[in-house]
């Protein structure tokens, strides 16, 4: 379902926010601390620092409905994946590392474009829950004349 190279930009040092709603559909945004496709594309997992997703865990929890947006700061390249929820769970302490490995990229990623370190290096990461998604829908969401397309055959219209 997804190119090499948009499976490389997920499970890089991306910006991850995800975004959920409530039963009245008041919105709620939280920023995740790294992303996983599974083998097939079909799945993704993406990992919530505990300390501040209740919003969106009780959000999943009472309707399923998931998006996440990945977007790079430096050409702002963005894409959305939208899906169901299937599994949230605690993350297993042998899924650190790629949380680990995630905030250092992110710290990398941010300092680009004069973020420094010490600030992204201090956001709340561990631990984390995972939510496993059912992936419904990939988007274009890089600004041009193609945002909010679906991508094409999983990810023709990446940039």
């Amino acid at each position: 379902m997804f190119p090499q190279d948009l499976v490389g930009f997920l499970e890089s040092g991306v910006s991850v926010l995800v975004g959920t709603r409530d039963a009245r559909l008041a919105p709620d945004a939280t920023r995740a601390v790294g992303a996983r496709l599974a083998d097939d594309g079909g799945e993704l997992m993406v990992f919530l620092p505990a300390a501040t997703c209740a919003t969106a865990l009780a959000n999943v929890g009472d309707n399923g409905r998931i998006a996440v947006c990945f977007s790079r700061a430096f050409d702002h390249r963005a894409v959305q994946v939208k899906g169901r929820a299937i599994e949230v769970r605690l993350a297993r302490e042998q899924e650190r590392a790629l949380v680990d490995r995630y905030r250092a990229a992110l710290s990398e990623e941010l300092g680009h474009v004069g973020v420094p370190p010490r600030a992204t290096l201090r956001w709340a990461h561990w631990p984390c829950h995972v939510v496993r998604l059912r992936v419904e829908g990939v988007f274009v969401q890089t600004p041009g004349p193609g945002a909010g397309a679906p991508l094409e055959g999983g990810g023709g219209g990446a940039r």
